[in-house]
């Protein structure tokens, strides 16, 4: 079976999307990627999970804007052949210029994975390209963590602060912070429509969530390290709401 030659061929011929819970053929072991300082290389599975056809597999990184790079990071190999029902891997490559990024702080990039389904024999046919995009982050040594470090979170440092009738979120640390669902009360439902929020480093983010949903003990829910949900719990005194409890889920 011939294979389209490049992604600009694709984009003429067919569609790419961006996956959002369409089952993809070319599937990642993994939801976020993490980079720490010291390491030359941080290697990724990937796997074609079609059983009967082989898809072409291209990688790259785009920065936080989603411009393409390929610097301080890069992928390799940029596009591999996998054959039907078989594994493979990449690999996200440190390139010296790794030493100009913040040292306070993590740096921000996006992983991109896109299959290249063989081209049909049959007339007038519309191929469709699943793509899939992942954070990426660049951690600094001073902000690696240890094992027993996971123990207590620095996400406990976050905390609320009451502006009219929305709550927004302070982030005091060196780590981007990505909240996906909250709610009222320990062990309560989620709120509808909750707007899931990534707040950089030392920023902070308005919640869609309103004060009167939230209440004086908001539980708010992140993204930790290996793609798991951790849940933080909050008391409100006055205008400031700050973390009383951190469970952690892998």
């Amino acid at each position: 079976m011939a294979f389209w030659q490049t992604a600009g061929r694709l984009c003429l011929t067919g569609m790419v999307l961006v996956s959002t819970g369409a089952q993809a053929a070319i599937a990642l072991d993994r939801t976020r990627v993490i980079v720490d300082a010291g390491n030359p290389s941080v290697s990724l599975a990937v796997a074609n999970e079609n059983p009967r056809l082989p898809y072409l597999a291209q990688a790259w990184i785009e920065d936080e804007r989603h411009n393409k790079v390929t610097t301080p990071l890069i992928t390799l190999p940029p596009v591999q052949r996998i054959e039907p029902g078989e594994k493979s891997q990449l690999k996200i490559q440190v390139l010296p210029a790794i030493n100009l990024l913040a040292q306070d702080k993590e740096t921000l990039f996006y992983f991109n994975l896109r299959e290249i389904p063989p081209r049909s024999d049959k007339p007038n046919t519309l191929q469709i390209a699943l793509q899939t995009r992942i954070k990426l982050f660049f951690r600094p040594a001073a902000l690696k963590i240890s094992p027993s470090g996971y123990q207590s979170p620095v996400q406990k440092q976050l905390t609320l602060t009451r502006e009219g009738e929305r709550y927004r979120l302070n982030n005091p640390t060196g780590y981007y912070v990505t909240i996906v669902e909250a709610s009222g009360l320990v062990g309560g439902p989620p709120i509808k429509g909750f707007e899931s929020v990534m707040v950089a480093p030392r920023a902070g983010e308005r919640l869609s969530a309103s004060v009167a949903q939230l209440g004086n003990t908001p539980v708010l829910k992140y993204i930790n390290d290996f793609g798991g949900r951790s849940t933080l719990t909050f008391h409100c005194e006055s205008a400031t709401c700050r973390v009383t409890d951190v469970l952690n889920k892998g």
